[in-house]
């Protein structure tokens, strides 16, 4: 694991340690809702899951689904919620970045903020997983924190830089949407963030 990844692994533990969850809510966000019912069910890979708020969403749809989070918390607390539910997940306490016991192909590939903590081998790392997971014609939705240059003072928590991103994604992925925005938070700041939503060539 990186240094990065362990000082992430670090900061959701304690989160989910001490319940301050603030994604915590019972459905994925709007974004998803809109895509999802637009596709016709098949494989979904839930990448960075939480609690599982999207997997089991997308099994209610009938969806067979495998949502990967590193946060052993996280994971165990999914498995519950998906047994309350009435709905099989498979539910797997791995990196997004070593997804190597995954077998494609996926017909769709979904990150609600959790790719945006990676270095640069870290996400070079998790775009091959996708590469190979991912069936041609399948699609990857992406939430992230985005950064500008000039306002990166190397403090701030992580995000993309988009050009970064799209350059990574172009050699395999066509994208197809993005919608930019400022996400709020609990104490009235916010930050820059976007969805995009890739096809895999």
């Amino acid at each position: 694991m990186s240094d990065r990844l362990r000082e992430v692994y670090s900061r959701l533990s304690d989160r989910y340690a001490s319940g301050d969850i603030p994604w915590d809510d019972p459905l994925p966000p709007p974004e998803v809702l809109d895509f999802v019912p637009s596709l016709e069910a098949g494989r979904a890979l839930d990448l960075g899951c939480g609690y599982g708020r999207a997997s089991i969403y997308l099994a209610t749809q009938g969806w067979d689904v495998d949502g990967v989070d590193f946060v052993e918390q996280a994971v165990e607390m999914a498995q519950r919620r998906s047994k309350e539910a009435g709905v099989s997940v498979r539910f797997h306490l791995a990196s997004i970045t070593d997804l190597d016991f995954l077998h494609g192909p996926y017909d769709f590939a979904l990150d609600v903020g959790c790719g945006h903590a990676l270095d640069d081998e870290g996400l070079r790392l998790y775009r091959d997983q996708l590469c190979r997971l991912l069936a041609n014609g399948g699609y990857f939705m992406l939430f992230a924190r985005m950064k500008e240059v000039q306002h990166d003072d190397g403090e701030s928590p992580p995000g993309l830089y988009e050009d970064n991103l799209l350059a990574l994604f172009e050699e395999g992925f066509t994208l197809t949407w993005a919608e930019h925005s400022e996400t709020l938070l609990a104490d009235g700041s916010s930050w820059p963030s976007a969805w995009f939503r890739f096809r895999r060539k």
